[in-house]
């Protein structure tokens, strides 16, 4: 008898970074901060809100907003829809800023892959380290 899979992986990247939790919150909050460090979006940080991620590469996310606990936790659906099942996304992203005495951690973990979603859960390990880097360059003027 076939068993199919209903597991899902996740992607999780930690970085320790020298701002407070305040500062890396508006990164995450305000939509021109977003757009230079993730993607072009309409997003506002409203539980409920339904907000579009437009990436560079002309695909599109339909996200929705599920969490918003100031300076700690920012949740929200990360939905792709294509054609192809292997890349079919229907997950969640959620940031967690933990103060620490240098700074933050923060912590992204994009839940939701299915076994049959090896390049789009390699994409998102590779893209999630990209933008934390190109955060860390916009967080000097996230005032």
């Amino acid at each position: 008898m076939n068993k199919i899979s209903t597991q899902t992986r996740s992607v999780v990247v930690e970085r320790d970074i020298a701002h407070p939790p305040e500062r890396i919150w508006r990164a995450l909050t305000q939509p021109h901060l977003i757009q230079e460090w993730l993607m072009k979006n309409d997003f506002s940080p409203v539980v409920g809100h339904r907000f579009n991620l437009r990436g560079d590469w002309g695909g599109m996310l339909d996200c929705e907003v599920l969490v918003v606990d100031p300076h700690t936790t920012l949740s929200y659906t990360w939905n792709f829809t294509h054609d192809d099942p292997a890349f079919d996304l229907r997950s969640i992203v959620t940031f967690t800023l933990e103060p620490i005495s240098s700074g933050t951690r923060l912590r992204v973990e994009q839940s939701g892959f299915r076994p049959d979603q090896n390049r789009a859960f390699g994409g998102a390990k590779a893209g999630w380290r990209n933008f934390f880097e190109k955060l860390e360059q916009v967080l000097p003027q996230a005032d």
